[in-house]
């Protein structure tokens, strides 16, 4: 219960943000981002000698730390979703005991702007990159490190930046670009379609009071006992959320209860409630389902259930200027053309950033012949980027070994359904069982 509390915590901090959404305009002036700079200076950890340095770096707060016994090398450090506030602020690395004590220095920028501004975190990270090598001095090795949206930038600025970084490890990685987005419309689309309750596209504001009760009503098995409880439709909804979000795989049932029943606010249904559907930097709307077929089986064969769906669901097309296949002029596409070390974690469970994105950088990356080079670790919990410690720092020191001294490290094969649905697909590294109550409950690894 202590750590389902803890879980529940983080995730509010993350809706109250706002999420990661198709919500900002990309016309207008710009937004008036500040630094209260007297939040930059923070104080040294007890028991490790280090130096300290903050400040501000093209319109973004920064802080380094590089310790006394340093050894040449630096981390850098790529922030998740900030939502759509002002105030642009700073995080520590979440390994920064760790760091400090193999002599590693480290770096992270709150980026010049928030919102989901993808490219900008790119440019600010890759600034603070060269701002080190002037406030510290060139470091032998640089690894880039990044959370969710901090994943999405990790993934794409190793491919803008390819001589800039030794190693990569993106968690919780938006690693899919705009596909995530396009899951978030297929959910509420699917819903509506099988119940015939439906709302215009973009989602209107009020979408969850105006709509997401009468939908679940007719998906719930027994009055008020949605996600617990579903009746046919309901069991489509689940089937197609499977499916869409990486496939027959173990924590999904728990995931797919936590994220519809736990977290509040009818997370799913009003992720995108009242967005336009562009980004920044986006010049018209990114959602796109024209040549998505929805199935809730693995048959390709359609069922007449399937049928009917993809016959009546509303369809959706991106503006052609939505979606930039190349550089930073929109929301960067992670096209998966890796040169470097690439190592991923990711949990099964999420459904805020599913795992399939691990299975489309995957196929991505294998595109370009470079699957030497990635590596993908699976987690087994329902929460979004919720790692233990040690499931952190095992995966940063393989990196290192990887990238230092040229030897692999195990993952596990995110692309083998077979494999993905074994009932102990995850238990490898995952540090230790999750306990959470009742249906959330994870089945303990042997």
């Amino acid at each position: 219960m202590r750590r389902l509390l803890i879980v529940l915590t983080a995730l509010l901090l993350l809706v109250v943000a706002a999420v990661p959404g198709v919500s900002a305009k990309a016309a207008g002036p710009k937004p008036d981002y500040f630094l209260d700079e007297s939040k930059l200076p923070f104080d040294p950890l007890p028991g490790l000698s280090a130096s300290q340095y903050w400040g501000v770096h093209g319109g973004a707060g920064y802080r380094v730390e590089v310790p006394d016994n340093w050894n040449g090398d630096l981390v850098v450090w790529a922030h998740g979703f900030r939502g759509d506030g002002l105030e642009l602020t700073v995080d520590n690395h979440p390994l920064r005991p760790l760091l400090l004590q193999l002599g590693y220095a480290w770096a992270a920028s709150s980026y010049s702007t928030n919102s989901y501004d993808v490219a900008q975190g790119v440019k600010d990270t890759h600034a603070l990159t060269k701002l080190f090598n002037g406030l510290v001095g060139n470091p032998d090795i640089t690894y880039l490190t990044g959370a969710s949206m901090g994943g999405h930038i990790t993934a794409a600025a190793i491919e803008q930046y390819p001589r800039s970084y030794d190693g990569a490890m993106p968690i919780c990685g938006v690693l899919g670009d705009y596909e995530l987005f396009d899951f978030f419309v297929d959910f509420s689309l699917v819903a509506q379609t099988l119940t015939g309750v439906t709302s215009p596209y973009p989602f209107p504001a009020d979408y969850g009071t105006a709509y997401v009760s009468a939908i679940k009503a007719d998906l719930e098995l027994f009055p008020g006992t949605f996600p617990f409880t579903l009746n046919e439709h309901g069991e489509h909804l689940k089937s197609f959320t499977e499916l869409a979000t990486g496939g027959d795989r173990p924590v999904f049932d728990q995931g797919f209860l936590f994220w519809n029943g736990v977290v509040p606010g009818d997370f799913l249904f009003g992720v995108l409630a009242g967005a336009d559907g562009t980004m920044p930097r986006s010049p018209g709307q990114i959602i796109d389902n024209t040549d998505t077929v929805y199935q809730f089986d693995t048959d390709p064969n359609l069922t007449p259930a399937e049928q009917l769906v993809n016959d009546e669901i509303l369809r959706v097309a991106a503006d052609p200027s939505g979606r930039h296949p190349n550089g930073l002029a929109n929301a960067p596409i992670v096209s998966g053309d890796i040169g470097i070390p690439v190592l991923t974690l990711h949990t099964l469970g999420d459904l805020f950033v599913p795992f399939s994105m691990e299975q489309i950088y995957a196929d991505r990356v294998a595109h370009h012949g470079a699957s030497d080079l990635l590596v993908q670790r699976a987690i087994r919990d329902v929460g979004h980027c919720a790692f233990t410690g040690d499931e952190l720092a095992a995966g940063f020191l393989d990196l290192v070994t990887w990238v230092e001294q040229g030897s692999r490290p195990a993952g596990d094969d995110v692309s083998d359904p077979t494999a993905v649905s074994d009932p102990n697909f995850g238990c490898f590294f995952t540090s230790e069982d999750r306990s959470y109550p009742g249906p959330l409950a994870i089945p303990a690894c042997p």
